[in-house]
């Protein structure tokens, strides 16, 4: 256990938060492929891609374990290990929702209306970019822990959360318009069906939610 931990943490207790926040990454730009094949109704290659969002997911989900079992406890170091573990959990929560997401439309074999279809997938790739731009937040940490915190590194990290909530912003703003074209649709389309292709846009937006929250924790790290 030891050696496998030293393996995972190495010289700093934050690079596996990195490692992490990068298989989550991974997981969410699944879903570009996975919706292009949903599109199309190719459910063949949409469950490839759901495959891989699994394994991903599965493989976030055990790094997550190794780090709550390995973070010591008592870090030299300006922020608590609490914070820590709560940003690990909302970057665990960008892989879990796209499990969710993926798992819904390949079990149902959902058809998404072609009238939307371009716009859902802006929406969907939108918030990929929030979970990339999340990504690329967090993998500043090892320079912000070597920089105590201090300096030109947090110039760099608050400007990168900044231009997160904006991306954020704007999934929020086609989530709503989609949902408006959606709306429009209604009186087309099964019930059942509308109900779910609203969970999957909700959950989908839910992404950029725990990317937006990712930024958060970050500035509360700073804020120490």
């Amino acid at each position: 256990m030891g050696n496998m931990l030293a393996n995972i943490f190495g010289s700093s207790p934050v690079v596996p938060l990195e490692k992490h926040v990068h298989i989550a990454y991974k997981c969410t730009r699944e879903l570009d492929g996975f919706f292009v094949a949903a599109i199309a109704e190719n459910w063949a290659k949409a469950s490839k891609s759901r495959d891989r969002i699994t394994s991903l997911e599965h493989e976030a989900d055990d790094l997550k374990k190794q780090i709550r079992l390995g973070l010591p406890k008592s870090l030299f170091m300006p922020v608590p290990r609490e914070d820590l573990l709560e940003l690990l959990l909302v970057q665990d929560k960008m892989a879990n929702r796209t499990k969710d997401v993926s798992g819904i439309v390949l079990g149902r074999k959902m058809v998404i209306p072609p009238s939307i279809a371009d716009e859902f997938l802006e929406f969907v790739r939108r918030n990929i970019d929030a979970a990339k731009q999340a990504r690329k937040s967090v993998r500043e940490l090892n320079e912000l822990f070597t920089s105590g915190f201090r300096g030109a590194e947090v110039t760099l990290v608050v400007s990168l959360v900044e231009e997160l909530d904006q991306i954020e912003t704007d999934t929020d703003d086609r989530q709503a318009a989609l949902r408006l074209s959606l709306f429009g649709l209604e009186k087309d389309l099964n019930p059942v069906d509308i109900m779910f292709l609203y969970k999957v846009i909700e959950l989908t937006g839910e992404i950029a939610d725990m990317a937006e929250r990712v930024g958060r924790r970050l500035e509360l790290l700073l804020s120490h």
